[in-house]
């Protein structure tokens, strides 16, 4: 008996509660708990602690950005994760069937959809790159390494000197005598550098300026969405197996890269600048934009991502201990994470004789430059390059995992219908098919301008709106006490009063003052000495108010189409919860939520559930006295030849 409640426990049932493999049959559940907390593991750590969280900090004063961040992780990263994550749980639904809680909201979850379309295109073009990097790692030579190739300009300047393959073999013991003589130049770039830019982007002058498109990168980008829909070709039955290695793996490399970072001269320089703060930046409000944004999208919120992956939980799953452990991992990775960038720059910002402020790149290539440069120090680098080229990859699918999980899961939902249901792995095919098309101008000589205009426009301003307007409809609209006992109701006990403090309160004023210094403070993006065009901005914000606007039209739409005599009425009408909102399975409609009698079920599973197998028998025993009555009925009037059994019939009404 200890062991069945035990095992109910690990899978996230209540004490008590009979273990099952499936709750819902129709949608399906996770295979156990841990499915469930590693996908969401790599869902919220994925390349944005890599290669953002560390730039964030190199942006924005080194240590005084972690003090932001880490107010907003408090106050709005942690409440904000776990209100996703219990609404999604409530209802069994994806970030478009939630919206049953308040029909007006709908457009939320259309620009949920919109951001992760967003998002799953430019993200899966990081992934193609990290890939072309691992194949171009087979080799016994990185091509990074020295300034004698095709592609590199007289500016190069490599860390080695020419002769320093004799020398391989002792690299760890004589690191300074291979660095080569800093010369006076305007601007020093190093191989890695000339090697992302020139050769793998071959990056043209302008975003208007699309060239030719890269064949390998469209190459590395079909193998990706290929990828990705093999490991959701199941839905969560199949990504639930893969997380098990993609969340884990990536830890053991970081840790590895992070002993090798300690021990180089110049690491200690480098995490001082980490952890030293310049506390004027703090006065900045884009950096507190900008901990608010790596906030929201290191956590996935308002992606649609983590209500669609609560979803399939079990209803009395306590996702408020997952949403803890989750949120405080993702945290500590990115920390860490930084540690590891850091120890490396510090150590070339050492051998090179400048600031450690002038050894970096902007943007997603710091992952592609000061990385690729750190592993050439390293022995046997082509090893420890396809180690770190494989993590990215790692990191990079965790994410891109749930964010098509999320667009199949709202469209199968959405309809409905047998048939979606059953060809489930058709909507994820198609999905990934359009997804590689709308990708692959980001693979053209132009494609690194684009990619920066919608990771600054499209995932950044609009998230904050979206989350704030998620709390309003569900703590003033929908209403808070009735929102605490849906948690309760499924929980087992109320939410913290922290936590309800945070989401009415804290959270959307953080927000909305974090929206308002952002449109104060704007400043229009550049990449290095590189200025984008208007018209390239006006574009950005086109995307980032794509996804905004779906609200407002949707809400007119609902209006419009609700039943009443003035807009009033319509109004109200359209905020009212639908009918169908609640707990998904009948066995879990209790209290307010217990359908009447005259009222159909929510919706009912498929296999009969304990209460309909406990009806049987009465309805056995009820068919048996009706053949009886039957009988008497043909013995009484088969003496006038006539049979009428108008009075066995069933009552219409009944």
């Amino acid at each position: 008996m200890e062991a069945k409640q035990f095992a109910g426990i690990v899978n996230g049932a209540v004490p008590g509660e009979p273990v099952k493999k499936d709750e819902n049959s129709r949608r399906g559940n996770w295979g156990n708990q841990i499915e469930f907390v590693l996908t969401s593991v790599g869902y919220a750590v994925g390349l944005g602690n890599v290669w953002r969280f560390p730039y964030l900090c190199y942006r924005n004063g080194g240590g005084a950005f972690m003090l932001p961040y880490l107010i907003m992780l408090v106050f709005c990263g942690i409440p904000l994760f776990f209100l996703e994550l219990s609404f999604g749980q409530f209802a069994s639904q994806g970030c478009l069937g939630v919206w049953k809680i308040s029909p007006v909201f709908k457009g939320v979850g259309y620009g949920m959809m919109v951001v992760s379309t967003y998002i799953g295109i430019y993200y899966n073009v990081v992934i193609c790159i990290s890939f072309y990097y691992f194949f171009q790692s087979m080799t016994h030579l990185l091509p990074w390494t020295y300034c004698n190739n095709p592609w590199n300009t007289p500016d190069c300047s490599g860390v080695f000197s020419s002769n320093f393959t004799t020398r391989l073999a002792n690299v760890s013991t004589s690191l300074v005598e291979g660095v080569t003589e800093v010369v006076n130049r305007t601007k020093r770039t190093s191989p890695s550098e000339e090697y992302w830019k020139h050769y793998v982007l071959n990056i043209s002058d302008g975003i208007g300026n699309f060239g030719e498109v890269r064949l390998p990168l469209l190459g590395c980008l079909a193998l990706s969405w290929f990828v990705v829909f093999l490991c959701l070709i199941r839905g969560v039955k199949s990504s639930g197996k893969v997380v098990y290695f993609t969340a884990t793996f990536p830890y053991v490399v970081l840790t590895i890269l992070f002993i090798r970072g300690i021990t180089l001269e110049g690491a200690v320089n480098g995490i001082k600048y980490y952890l030293t703060p310049q506390w004027h930046k703090v006065l900045d409000a884009k950096v507190w934009g900008d901990a608010a944004s790596q906030i929201f999208y290191s956590l996935g919120c308002a992606w649609g991502g983590l209500i669609t992956m609560a979803s399939y939980n079990k209803f009395h799953n306590n996702c408020f201990r997952d949403s803890i452990i989750i949120s405080i991992t993702n945290c500590a990775t990115s920390v860490y994470a930084g540690f590891v960038i850091f120890s490396i720059l510090g150590f070339m910002a050492h051998n090179l004789n400048v600031p450690v402020s002038e050894v970096a790149d902007h943007g997603p290539g710091l992952a592609f430059v000061a990385y690729p440069e750190a592993l050439t120090l390293l022995p046997i680098s082509p090893l420890w390059s396809l180690l770190f080229f494989f993590m990215l990859i790692l990191l990079g699918l965790g994410t891109q995992f749930c964010l098509l999980e999320t667009l199949v899961t709202a469209v199968v939902d959405e309809i409905g219908t047998d048939w979606i249901i059953r060809n489930k792995t058709v909507v994820t095919l198609s999905v990934a098919v359009i997804g590689f098309l709308l990708g692959v101008p980001l693979t053209t000589r132009a494609g690194i301008y684009w990619l920066l205009l919608m990771d600054n426009y499209a995932a950044s301003f609009s998230l904050v709106i979206i989350s704030c307007i998620m709390c309003v409809c569900v703590m003033y609209v929908y209403g808070h006490k009735q929102y605490f006992k849906d948690v309760e109701m499924m929980l087992g006990f109320p939410p913290p009063l922290f936590f309800k403090v945070c989401w009415r309160f804290i959270s959307p004023v953080i927000i909305s003052c974090i929206m308002i210094f952002t449109v104060i403070q704007y400043k229009p993006i550049t990449y290095n000495d590189y200025v984008f065009p208007n018209w390239s901005l006006y574009i950005g914000f086109c995307m980032a108010m794509s996804s905004v606007l779906c609200i407002p039209i949707y809400a007119l739409y609902k209006i419009s189409r609700s039943p009443g005599a003035t807009f009033r009425e319509r109004l109200k009408f359209s905020c009212r919860p639908h009918p169908k909102w609640g707990p998904a399975l009948r066995e879990h409609r209790t209290g307010r939520y217990a359908p009447l009698a005259s009222e159909e079920t929510v919706e009912t599973r498929p296999l009969k559930d304990k209460e309909e197998l406990n009806e049987e028998p009465k309805e056995e025993a009820k068919e048996e006295e009706t053949e009886r009555k039957d009988d008497i009925s043909l013995t009484i009037q088969g003496s006038n030849g006539s049979t009428n059994t108008t009075h066995n019939s069933p009552n219409p009404s009944a």
